[in-house]
């Protein structure tokens, strides 16, 4: 029997009356039998190429007519906007079923949520982070809205696993499933990951039920590829515009101050534009959105925020300033277009940079072979324990030390916690005032109420910081301005530099209980390094197609004749370091070692040099790492380099950990600030540090 088949007839009759519809894909197929039998599911398909309804045809069809109250199904979406740009979708699906659907996020009215508490609708769309909020309300019954759920949808799963967020979520379905009467079914969506078993594994959880992934083959369509190198600015721009003129584009830069200068300058060459990113207001991204869904010849300059699905209408061209970071995202981006009959899917890189133009290369060539990243799955997620040892305290006026080590005991992210750390942990926390014993449970210290009672709490229901702004003054206390959250938290205490009102201002200290930086101004003549900034690492396995590309010889027709011009000039350039001299380049009182891998392994890299030099200075980036010093010559280097061969001098537990006491005091999560040290330490030397990755470099 078919999928379709077997699916309840009320739907059977809508999808073919309502849509139209002939056929199911074949994603639609597959994932209707792996649902239907029961299982978990991660389902795989490209952008716009039906995944939704391959989750929810087959979710709606359990629901129909099972006779249960309350929350039956749950979609969560790792963004608000994508939420909101479901919500007619699945609204029409459940409404052409007699089934409802709820919105519930940060900006739902009250009155609508008021209404939703009295008489739940089976499908909710939601965050994890609104799930934390119902969890802790004490105006929402959970144990009985989710009594019955049966099945949770994450779409986006790969923007979510191996992050913070994607700890927090399954903690928080872990404590749904508690709720419910049956083993809640787990369902991932994703259009690009390079291990979609191991993201089944962590989706699972404590489900019992088998495991699936749907991936049909996928049929190969055309591509249309251009990268583009321009020596600055305003002549990328300009041919930026005339590419998009006539056209609806999305514009891809990977931060927000070159979103906003390309927007400036294409607004000069007569595009009309608009801007999409985190530090818009929602209002205007909406309006971009909406706008931008009905138009015929605008472009959105956007950073990673219009990556994810959210649906803003058929595209022409996507264009990418320099290079994204990661393959999956070139493949999310590209997949944004092609959806037309007849149309290529297509990206142009423009690029001001050989190194934009080298990356550009390197994330397609990987592409066409097949290859994307791997999301790393965590199991010591410490910020993530920390927030939610906080809410569970807040809950129910507290919780008892036992059960909260039953519950995260169940969550993978915290599965490489063992018993003896989480107790020291929520001893230190009552000893540091997060956390204090009342009536023999865990309830909320007076750190803690103090650093996250405002408003409800409602700065804990988060994981992520919510945007504030920080003043800047200087040390006789007189104002210079004021950053975002985001800029500050990368700053680091006597380290950092930043322009800010025309002037280079140095760091002083960062006051995050008063939201204040101090500063003073930089010496003369020293110029902003950003050297204290939280580092933005490449992948080893890019940097290593980059050196690849630089040895080899190939041409490549999707590059203008200026892209690879600079690719040979750059050749030449490396020819002799990389292939003669094993990539060690000497210089006057300093030497450089073109490792190619990845930013990570050379900061690993950079702190066993350090180790064994002893007052030699090192600066590692993606690429190479410079070493300078007194001692430093020829016959010391190839000894350093000898010893980091040596797989004892990666094994020493002791060495390491007084590396790790050394590394700057980089902000990496709001909870920081109620970390043991010992905790601390493990957080930054994880984001940081990847002993095991340099020590297999070092033995290849």
């Amino acid at each position: 029997m078919s999928v379709f088949a077997r699916f309840a007839p009320r739907l059977q009759a809508a999808i073919v009356g309502r849509l139209g519809w002939s056929a199911l894909r074949p994603v639609q197929e597959q994932a209707g039998e792996a649902l239907l039998a029961g299982d978990n599911a991660v389902i795989l398909a490209p952008t716009a190429g039906g995944k939704t309804e391959a989750a929810m045809f087959p979710v709606l069809s359990m629901l129909v007519d099972d006779g249960l109250e309350g929350v039956r199904a749950l979609y969560i979406a790792p963004i608000k906007a994508l939420l909101n740009n479901q919500a007619e979708r699945l609204g029409l699906y459940t409404e052409m079923v007699g089934l409802r659907r709820f919105v519930w996020h940060g900006d739902t009215p009250a009155g609508d949520r008021a209404r939703f508490l009295r008489e739940p609708a089976e499908l909710l769309m939601t965050t994890p982070e609104s799930l934390e909020v119902m969890l802790v309300s004490r105006r929402v019954d959970t144990a009985k809205m989710f009594a019955d759920l049966r099945v949770v949808v994450v779409d986006e799963v790969h923007a979510m696993a191996g992050t913070d967020r994607g700890a927090h979520l399954m903690s928080v379905v872990e404590r749904l499933a508690r709720l419910s009467r049956v083993d809640v079914q787990r369902v991932g969506l994703s259009a690009t990951v390079g291990n979609p078993a191991a993201i089944l594994g962590w989706l699972k959880g404590t489900s019992k039920r088998q495991g699936r992934v749907v991936d049909p083959p996928k049929k190969p369509g055309t591509k249309q590829l251009l990268v583009v190198y321009r020596e600055g600015l305003g002549d990328l721009t300009r041919d930026a515009a005339k590419a998009a003129k006539g056209r609806k584009s999305l514009f891809f830069c990977q931060s927000r101050s070159m979103t906003e200068a390309i927007a400036e300058q294409l607004r000069r060459a007569g595009t009309e534009v608009m801007v999409h990113h985190s530090a818009v207001s929602r209002e205007e991204r909406e309006i971009a959105e909406q706008r931008f869904h009905h138009g015929t010849d605008v472009c959105i300059v956007c950073t990673s925020t219009l990556e994810l699905g959210i649906d803003v209408g058929d595209l022409d061209r996507v264009l990418q300033a320099e290079a994204p970071d990661t393959v999956s995202s070139f493949l999310q981006r590209m997949g944004r277009t092609g959806r037309r009959e007849g149309q290529a899917a297509n990206t142009t890189f423009f690029c001001e940079t050989t190194e934009g133009v080298l990356q550009a290369i390197a994330v397609v060539e990987l592409a066409k072979s097949g290859w994307v990243e791997h999301v790393g799955v965590e199991n010591r997620c410490w910020p993530v324990l920390i927030h939610q040892l906080l809410a569970m305290a807040l809950a129910e006026d507290g919780v008892g030390a036992e059960k909260a080590w039953e519950h995260v005991s169940r969550v993978p992210d915290f599965g490489g916690i063992g018993r003896d750390e989480f107790d020291r942990l929520v001893a230190w926390m009552l000893e540091d005032g997060g956390l204090r014993l009342a009536s023999g449970r865990l309830v909320l210290g007076p750190k803690a109420e103090k650093r996250f009672g405002r408003k409800n709490f409602m700065e804990l229901f988060a994981v992520f910081t919510s945007p504030q702004s920080y003043q800047v003054v200087t040390e006789q206390g007189v104002p210079v301005g004021s950053l975002s959250q985001d800029f500050v938290d990368q700053l680091v205490d006597g380290v950092s530099l930043f322009l800010l009102g025309g002037r280079a201002w140095a760091v002083q200290r960062v006051d995050h209980k008063d939201r204040q930086i101090r500063v003073e101004p930089a010496p003369r003549g020293k110029q902003p390094t950003w050297g204290g900034f939280l580092p933005q690492f490449l992948g080893a396995t890019i940097c290593g197609k980059i050196r690849e590309i630089l040895c080899g010889d190939e041409t490549y027709g999707y590059l203008d004749s200026r892209a690879m011009q600079v690719v040979m000039e750059r050749r030449e350039e490396m020819r002799e370091v990389l292939t003669e001299q094993g990539g060690v380049e000497i210089r006057e009182g300093e030497i450089h070692w073109w490792t190619f891998a990845g930013g990570k392994i050379n900061a690993t890299l950079k702190a066993g040099l350090q180790e064994v030099g002893g007052d030699w200075k090192v600066i590692p980036d993606n690429f190479v790492i410079k070493i300078r010093g007194e001692s430093l010559n020829e016959r010391r280097f190839a000894e350093a380099r000898e010893k980091l061969k040596d797989k004892r001098f990666w094994e020493d537990e002791k060495r390491w950990s007084e590396i790790a006491e050394e590394l700057p005091n980089y902000r990496l999560s709001k909870f920081q600030p109620l970390m043991p040290k010992w905790v601390e330490r493990e957080v930054v030397a994880g984001y940081l540090l990847d002993v095991v990755g340099a020590r297999r470099w070092m033995g290849e």
